[in-house]
């Protein structure tokens, strides 16, 4: 999800992935993504 939020993408298993992105503006968006995701919301 924080790939997407930096326009880009990833992959992986669901023990081993990773992402990437363009847009470095997008960077505490992105962090604020990971936060909720690991809140589990």
């Amino acid at each position: 999800r924080a790939a997407t939020v930096l326009g880009g993408g990833g992959g992986g298993r669901d023990d081993v992935a990773q992402g990437g992105g363009t847009d470095a503006s997008a960077l505490d968006a992105a962090l604020a993504a990971i936060a909720e995701e690991l809140r589990g919301a």
